[in-house]
C-alpha cells in the first residue's frame, strides 16, 4: 500500500515488516508472545493482552504475507508461594510450597498437577474467543532441553548477566542473587540460593543445601532462572519477534533486551499497555476487588465491545468499571456503521472493527436503536425478558424482528440484564419542580396528546422537544431541560436522545411517566 494506516496496531505491523527486512528475525516466521502466570485464574488483563496482540498480527497480515504464529507462554515453573483462595483440598498443598506449579498436585483432580490444571484453563479460555495460538509450558521447554543451548550460554556468560542484574538490587539481595534457582534433589523446592560455583564447560552449578554443597546440570529442567532473567531468555531461545505487556514491567524491558542481547539474540520489538483503574481512579486491585472482571464485561455486553475498549488509547490508564460498558457497545457499533458507509480501503483498515475482526467484519445492522436507547427503554418499562423490549422494537420499525437482527436481539438481552443488576438498584427519581419546569413537562404532555399522538418520528418528536426547551429553559439552558427530563422520567443523571427514547417506548407511555412524575410527591 502506497498509503499506509495510522492506527497503532498498523504503526507496530509496519515497524515488523521494517524488522524482518533488516533481517533481524531468526526463524522462518515471525513470532508474536504473550506471558501468563497459572497461579491463578485468567482474568481481563489476559484476554486484553492476547487480544491487542492478535490485532497487531491482522494488521501485520495485511502488509506482510510472512508466516506468523502466536505463543502463549505459561510460565507454570514457577513456584507456588502461597495457596490460593477458595480452592478445594487446600490443607493438601501446604507441604508443596515452592515447588513448581507442576509438581503441585491437582485439588480439583482433573489433571497430574495444579500447573497443568491452570493451563488447560488457560486454553480453554483462550478457545472460547477464537484466538490463534500455540501453547507453549515453561515445564516442557525446560524439561524437553529446549531451552538447554540458551542455559549453557547463561553459564557461559553468568558475570555479563551478573553485572547487568547487580545494580538493579539492593545491598542484601545482592550478597545471594544468582540469575539461578536450582530445584532441590531432595525436597523438589525452587532454592533461592547464592552460587558457590558456576562451571560454564561443564554446565553445571553448584551451591549450599542444609550444610553440604550440591552440583546440579544447569540442563534438562533441573533448575530454572530467576524472572528477568528468565523473560530475556526465552526470547532468545525462541526467537521472539514481538511482545507487549504492562507498565509494571515498563522498567524491566530494558533488562530483558539487555539480558537477550547478551545471550546473543535480538530483542523483540516491544509495546507497552497501561494499566486499569477502577471509578475512583485507584489502580484495580484482584485482593480489593474494585474492578471489573471479565465474566461481569460478557455477562452485559458482547466481546466485541470489550475487544474495542482493549483497542482504545493502550498507552494510557483508563477506568474499568460498570458505567463504561454502554459506551464501548455504542462506539462499536458508530464504528461499524461507519466501515459499512464507505468503499474507501484506507478509511476501512483505519476502522477498529478490521483489527477487532481481522478484516473479517460482520454485517451492520442498520435499524437506528443504540444499547443505550435500549437501556432506557428497559429502565421506562422494567422487562423481565426481552422479549418486552422486542414488542417496543416491533411496533416503531414495523416487521422487524430477532431472527433478522441477531446483534440487537443480544443486545436486547445484554440490557435486560445491565437494567436489573446495574440500573434499577441505583435508580433514583426526583420530584418536579414547580414553575417552569412543571409547565414544560405539562407542554410536553401537551403535545403528546395532541398532534404528535402516536408519532414514530423521531425526528418530528425531537424537534417538539427543543422548541419546548427553548420556551421555558432558553437556549443557553438546554442542558437543564433534558437533565429534567432525565431524573424525573427515567430515574437516571443521563439519558437518550429523547425524541428516539419516546418513539421507541411510544407517546402513551411516555405520557404516563410525565403523569407519574408530576403526581409523586
Amino acid at each position: 500500500m502506497s498509503v499506509q494506516p495510522k492506527t497503532w496496531p498498523f504503526v507496530e505491523a509496519a515497524k515488523l515488516v521494517e524488522r524482518h527486512r533488516a533481517g533481524k528475525c531468526r526463524n522462518a516466521q515471525l513470532i508474536f508472545s504473550t506471558g501468563y502466570g497459572p497461579s491463578g485464574l485468567p482474568h481481563i488483563g489476559t484476554f486484553g493482552e492476547v487480544a491487542r496482540t492478535t490485532m497487531v498480527m491482522h494488521a501485520f497480515r495485511q502488509l506482510s504475507d510472512v508466516p506468523i504464529k502466536l505463543i502463549c507462554f505459561s510460565d507454570d515453573m514457577d513456584g507456588m508461594r502461597k495457596i490460593p483462595d477458595n480452592i478445594p483440598n487446600a490443607e493438601r498443598l501446604s507441604a508443596y510450597i515452592d515447588q513448581p506449579l507442576t509438581s503441585v498436585p491437582d485439588p480439583f483432580g482433573t489433571h497430574a498437577s495444579y500447573g497443568e490444571h491452570m493451563n488447560a484453563r488457560l486454553c480453554h479460555f483462550l478457545d472460547q474467543f477464537g484466538f490463534e495460538y500455540e501453547f507453549y509450558s515453561a515445564t516442557a521447554c525446560y524439561r524437553s532441553g529446549l531451552f538447554n543451548e540458551m542455559l549453557m550460554r547463561v553459564a557461559q556468560r553468568y558475570d555479563a548477566i551478573m553485572k547487568i542484574m547487580l545494580p538493579t538490587l539492593g545491598d542484601e539481595r545482592k550478597q545471594t542473587y544468582s540469575p539461578f534457582l536450582p530445584i532441590s534433589p531432595t525436597t523438589g523446592k525452587i532454592l533461592y540460593v547464592s552460587m558457590k560455583h558456576v562451571d560454564a564447560v561443564a554446565g553445571t552449578i553448584t551451591f549450599e543445601e542444609e550444610g553440604r554443597d550440591v552440583t546440579i546440570e544447569v540442563t534438562n529442567g533441573t533448575c530454572k532462572l530467576q524472572w528477568k532473567p528468565d523473560f530475556g531468555m526465552r526470547w532468545a531461545a525462541l526467537g521472539v519477534d514481538f511482545e507487549m505487556y504492562g507498565k509494571d514491567h515498563l522498567v524491566n524491558g530494558k533488562i530483558y533486551s539487555a539480558i537477550c542481547r547478551v545471550l546473543g539474540a535480538e530483542p523483540p520489538q516491544q509495546f507497552n499497555y497501561e494499566l486499569f483503574l477502577d471509578k475512583d481512579g485507584q489502580k484495580i486491585s484482584k485482593s480489593k476487588g474494585n474492578g471489573l472482571s471479565l465474566e461481569e464485561w460478557l455477562t452485559y455486553a458482547p466481546q466485541e465491545s470489550l475487544s474495542l475498549y482493549m483497542y482504545q488509547s493502550p498507552s494510557k490508564a483508563k477506568r474499568l468499571h460498570f458505567d463504561v460498558i454502554p459506551k464501548a457497545v455504542d462506539e462499536y457499533m458508530a464504528y461499524l456503521r461507519s466501515y459499512h458507509a464507505t468503499e474507501d480501503e484506507l478509511a476501512r483498515l483505519d476502522n477498529p472493527v478490521w483489527v477487532i475482526h481481522g478484516g473479517d467484519v460482520p454485517a451492520y445492522e442498520d435499524i437506528g436503536i443504540s444499547f443505550s436507547l435500549l437501556l432506557n427503554l428497559a429502565s421506562a418499562c422494567n422487562p423481565e425478558d426481552k422479549g418486552v423490549l422486542w414488542g417496543f422494537i416491533s411496533r416503531m420499525v414495523k416487521g422487524v424482528c430477532a431472527e433478522d437482527y441477531p446483534l440487537l436481539d443480544r443486545l436486547t438481552h445484554y440490557a435486560v440484564r445491565y437494567y436489573h443488576d446495574v440500573v434499577k438498584p441505583a435508580k433514583h427519581y426526583r420530584s418536579v419542580a414547580e414553575g417552569r419546569e412543571r409547565d414544560a413537562l405539562d407542554a410536553l404532555a401537551h403535545m403528546l396528546e395532541g398532534e404528535l399522538s402516536g408519532s414514530v418520528d423521531a425526528e418530528r418528536l425531537q424537534e417538539a422537544i427543543y422548541a419546548i426547551g427553548r420556551e421555558y429553559y432558553g437556549k443557553e439552558q438546554m442542558r437543564e431541560w433534558f437533565a429534567c427530563m432525565y431524573e424525573t422520567l427515567l430515574g437516571a443523571s443521563q439519558g437518550p436522545r429523547m425524541g428516539s427514547f419516546i418513539a421507541l417506548y411510544g407517546t402513551q407511555e411516555t405520557l404516563q411517566l410525565i403523569h407519574e412524575a408530576c403526581a409523586r410527591v
